[in-house]
């Protein structure tokens, strides 16, 4: 864990605001890498992941962009309500799920809302690395758009495309027009990502040359759609799991050690080895064919299909 103080917290946009982190004892941070975010420990025993936004060349701070969701289950509601200037928390070191491609001939960046952030630190690694690179970022008003002076302040605004309102980006006419080697990036509301890896399928992109981060969940299920069920431990310990819990919050409540961050299956935080049964994965952490393999689950969504699952517990 790092300790770093806020030197400043600002509006970036409608409900969105910039914390800007720096070390506490005034040395250097850890580095990061473009696409990399940290987990931030907020009041209220909280933990949530927010990608750093700024030039992984800068050692002296990270900046954070976070979103106030209207239904916020506490994490970004602190943010907004209870952080200010002059504080100290607690972030891990950096971690990366998004990286660049290393050697990409050619990169197209694609954002949406407050999925510009790990966006935002991709073009400034891709422009101080004299790479060939685009970056479109959609938005559904300039109210919203955070980061906006930056990005038209900034050296490489000839290469950036902004999308206000409607009509929408047109993604499958923007891969269309790209080269057989070009990877593409995209981060925000699952429907944008959904639409792009759609597009690129339809138009036969392999699939290592997409590359996509998501800032929300899957959806909940239905009322009444959960079944509870039991997971076995190594000790051959059985803990139950209502149909109103998570396997995480029955795991948790007995006593068994289990790390969670997002609490909405996209972090990967409290992903979990299984020895035997079949999950049902409602994870977007996993790509299809990591869920295709049943070895492995995240117990803060995804439950079992039986009536036992046996974890590397």
């Amino acid at each position: 864990m790092i300790t770093v103080r806020i030197e400043a917290k600002t509006a970036v946009a409608q409900d969105v605001c910039a914390l800007t982190l720096v070390p506490a004892d005034g040395g250097a941070l850890p580095a990061f890498t473009a696409g990399a975010h940290v987990d931030v420990h907020l009041p209220g025993g909280i933990v949530r992941q927010y990608s750093i936004s700024n030039d992984p060349a800068e050692t002296h701070r990270y900046v954070l962009g976070v979103l106030r969701e209207a239904g916020s289950r506490g994490g970004s509601k602190a943010v907004h309500e209870q952080l200010a200037a002059g504080q100290t928390l607690q972030v891990s070191a950096p971690r990366n799920h998004f990286p660049l491609a290393p050697r990409a001939r050619r990169s197209l960046l694609i954002a949406g809302g407050i999925g510009i952030t790990p966006i935002l630190a991709m073009a400034r690694q891709l422009a101080r690395d004299d790479a060939d690179f685009e970056l479109h970022y959609a938005a559904s008003s300039a109210e919203r758009m955070a980061f906006r002076a930056e990005i038209e302040a900034s050296p490489w605004a000839a290469v950036a495309r902004l999308h206000v309102g409607r009509p929408r980006l047109d993604v499958e006419r923007l891969l269309a027009a790209q080269a057989a080697d070009v990877h593409v990036y995209v981060c925000g509301p699952k429907r944008l990502i959904d639409a792009v890896t759609a597009a690129s399928q339809r138009l036969g992109w392999p699939g290592e040359r997409v590359h996509h981060e998501f800032f929300a969940g899957a959806e909940p299920p239905a009322p009444g759609g959960n079944d509870a069920f039991d997971i076995e431990l190594r000790s051959g310990r059985v803990i139950r799991v209502a149909a109103e819990q998570t396997a995480a919050q029955a795991l948790i409540a007995a006593g068994v050690p289990l790390l969670t961050s997002c609490e909405q299956g996209v972090c990967g935080t409290c992903l979990t080895r299984v020895l035997a049964g079949e999950p049902e994965h409602r994870d977007l952490y996993l790509t299809p064919q990591e869920q295709a393999a049943n070895d492995q689950f995240t117990p803060c969504c995804s439950r079992s299909r039986g009536q036992r699952l046996v974890l590397d517990l």
